[in-house]
């Protein structure tokens, strides 16, 4: 049961839900300032979600895993996957980075670098053993040619 908890969909919902409790019950009257802020928070959140459907999509094409625990079926490089080794997880911290300006919960920034901390520690570096172990020498060429998040 705790691992299918332990999956990076319900990391990002706990801090979504902080940063809305804090924008809502606790602003101690902090704000980014309008308009400018809901605009960008906007387009975050697109390019997050936009970011994972292209990962899922290219993951399926693949017929390999989306889920975080498993090892891939194949190495996939292609799409997105060119750009990122974790475009899904960069997909994660750009929502809730918009999510954060959305709701104006200042207060919940520190939210962003715990996720990606979070993310990396319990997600990316076991992955990419998993990975490193099962595609050797493939998976060293991809890693030096494309970046972990960007």
């Amino acid at each position: 049961m705790m691992r299918w908890l332990d999956v990076p969909p319900v990391w990002l919902l706990a801090c979504a839900v902080l940063a809305w409790a804090q924008g809502r019950f606790l602003s101690l009257g902090l704000g980014f300032g309008g308009t400018w802020a809901q605009l960008l928070g906007g387009l975050l959140v697109g390019a997050g979600l936009l970011l994972m459907l292209l990962a899922v999509h290219e993951l399926r094409r693949q017929r390999t895993t989306v889920l975080p625990h498993r090892t891939p079926d194949r190495l996939v490089q292609s799409s997105i996957y060119s750009r990122s080794r974790n475009p899904i997880y960069l997909g994660d911290v750009l929502l809730l980075a918009g999510l954060v300006l959305r709701f104006d919960a200042v207060l919940a920034l520190p939210l962003i670098p715990i996720l990606t901390w979070v993310l990396e520690r319990r997600f990316v570096i076991p992955e990419e053993n998993r990975m490193r172990r099962k595609y050797r020498a493939e998976f060293a060429r991809y890693e030096q040619k494309v970046r972990r998040w960007v």
